[in-house]
């Protein structure tokens, strides 16, 4: 559970916002998305391999 303490005087609206990010940080919403849909085990690593491909090329780019 998230507990975001408000500190005295503090607007709502930044804690609001903290209480946003720190939700994003924990993933929920990604892992949910993810699970709404099955995807077969080749598939995902297939997927895996490529986004590795991908992040290698762009590696070498910089270089």
């Amino acid at each position: 559970m998230i507990v975001i303490p408000v500190k005295e005087g503090e607007n709502i609206e930044r804690a609001l916002k903290r209480f946003k990010r720190k939700f994003e940080k924990t993933g929920v919403v990604k892992e949910l998305r993810v699970r709404q849909a099955f995807m077969k085990p080749s598939v995902e690593r297939r997927a895996e391999v490529n986004k590795a491909i991908y992040i290698e090329n762009l590696q070498r780019q910089d270089d």
